[in-house]
């Protein structure tokens, strides 16, 4: 199986973009991820999907974790965490209780860690939510190699 076609294949599901944040030695830490979902709802458990060539892989080792779903004015955010520092950085920080997270997200989840497991070339992380918040509006989503938003109609 040629890796590149199936990355291609898989690249015609379009999701939402996120930013994994954490605290490290020193300061923060974040990364994008698409990979990410929800688990469960008792208890209340998400997972999060990481490359093992990343350097975030090890910052993610038995430490709290933020996701942040970023909205639709935030490529910028998600293009520093993919390895693309912009100068100015596009977001401000905010401390949370077990986690720093990225201000004006569409929404965070903040988890500790429930477990790691194996998963080929990535580490399948499962947080267990301690704290979330989201508020209206649209996503910033991938689809494709492309990023592009998702906006739902509000009703009146």
């Amino acid at each position: 199986m040629d890796p590149r076609e199936f990355r291609n294949c898989m690249g015609r599901f379009a999701t939402g973009v996120t930013v994994v944040t954490c605290n490290v030695e020193g300061g923060y830490h974040g990364l994008t991820a698409n990979s990410f979902t929800s688990v469960s709802l008792d208890p209340p458990l998400v997972l999060v999907s990481v490359d093992r060539k990343t350097k975030a892989l090890e910052h993610l080792k038995n430490n709290a974790f933020t996701v942040n779903i970023l909205n639709d004015q935030q490529q910028d955010v998600a293009m520093h965490f993919a390895g693309r520092p912009q100068e100015n950085l596009p977001f401000k920080w905010v401390e949370g209780e077990h986690a720093p997270r990225i201000e004006e997200s569409l929404a965070y989840i903040e988890c500790v860690p429930w477990n790691a497991y194996d998963g080929g070339d990535h580490v399948l992380y499962l947080g267990e939510v301690k704290n979330f918040e989201y508020k209206d509006g649209d996503a910033l989503t991938y689809f494709a190699g492309q990023f592009s938003r998702l906006s739902i109609e509000k009703k009146p």
